[in-house]
């Protein structure tokens, strides 16, 4: 049944579109997959993906996970039953695709996981991402360093269930769990990786507040500029606001103090390797000398803003 509504949903055109030229036979197409173009950090891997593949002699199938595991797990299936020649994704929740990565690695369909790692699963050619656990660290080293006789925190954690999300908060709290009691988490919540719950959870963690907190840290840079906003709402000019993907828009606000700081992960970087691996195997079975690739995050202030890797596209 499930694969009867994937095909009526894939030819109404809801499960995959097509970039120009995807009829061509002599270019394997590769299903390049992220959880949700609506998030800018998205678009730019999905951007990468794709300039990586059409450089490597593919045709990309683009699918927009819609930050939806069904609507992506369609997409998948949609593209095994193609005959997709290679999958390289960012899945939208690490477990709820499990099966359809499985899937396409059972079908012989070469699979490499980017940003979101699917350790379940055996058989995936490889796995290229920044190792969230030491971004989180980047986060909580930045505070430290900034307010070495404490502070008082509130925590933006991430889209409950994405890797990023559990690895960031981890090393955010190897950090301040270790420093000491003097650093103290005052709020702790999911905003979603979304702007507006980031805007809306910070105006409720300030309201319940009776005075403010030394620093807002986000899982990400969505979330963080929501804070901002409700931060500048109430004239708080003075809390520190770290995010976390290193945002074209990020990093003008970091220029322009609107934000701290951001982690840069290279996700341009990322999304490249992982289509140059995915390609090497498919024209001639080479795999590479590393199953999981990982990249190191690096906190990016007013002092570093030349390395981050879209700051051509701050105006």
């Amino acid at each position: 049944m499930r694969y009867h509504v994937t095909k009526l949903i894939a030819a109404a055109g809801l499960a995959l579109s097509m970039t120009a030229g995807a009829m061509a036979q002599d270019k394997p197409e590769i299903l390049t997959s992220v959880p949700g173009l609506t998030f800018p950090f998205f678009v730019h891997m999905m951007n990468a993906m794709k300039a990586a593949v059409e450089a490597g002699g593919g045709t990309a199938i683009e699918s927009d996970g819609q930050v939806s595991s069904p609507k992506q797990t369609a997409d998948v299936e949609a593209a095994i039953a193609r005959g997709v020649k290679g999958i390289i994704i960012s899945p939208n929740e690490v477990d709820a695709m499990a099966p359809a990565i499985n899937q396409a690695v059972e079908a012989g369909i070469p699979v490499v996981t980017v940003d979101r790692r699917v350790a379940s699963v055996e058989g995936i050619l490889a796995h290229v991402g920044a190792d969230n656990v030491k971004g989180g660290e980047a986060q909580g080293n930045l505070i430290v360093s900034m307010f070495p006789d404490g502070a008082t925190i509130v925590n933006l954690q991430g889209q409950s269930g994405a890797s990023p999300a559990i690895d960031r908060n981890k090393g955010l709290h190897n950090v301040l769990d270790a420093a000491g009691e003097k650093y103290k988490i005052v709020f702790e919540q999911t905003a979603g990786f979304d702007r507006s719950k980031g805007l809306s959870v910070t105006e409720a963690a300030l309201a319940g507040m009776q005075e403010p907190p030394q620093v807002i840290v986000a899982a990400n840079d969505d979330m963080a500029l929501g804070a901002m906003e409700a931060v500048k709402a109430r004239n708080l000019s003075d809390i520190v606001i770290i995010g976390f993907d290193a945002l074209p828009e990020a990093l003008a606000q970091v220029r322009d103090g609107g934000l701290t700081a951001t982690i840069e992960q290279f996700p341009g970087k990322q999304s490249a390797t992982g289509v140059e691996i995915l390609m090497n195997f498919i024209k001639d079975g080479t795999k590479p000398a590393e199953q999981v690739t990982l990249l190191t995050p690096v906190a990016v202030t007013k002092d570093n803003l030349e390395i981050g890797e879209r700051m051509g596209e701050v105006k």
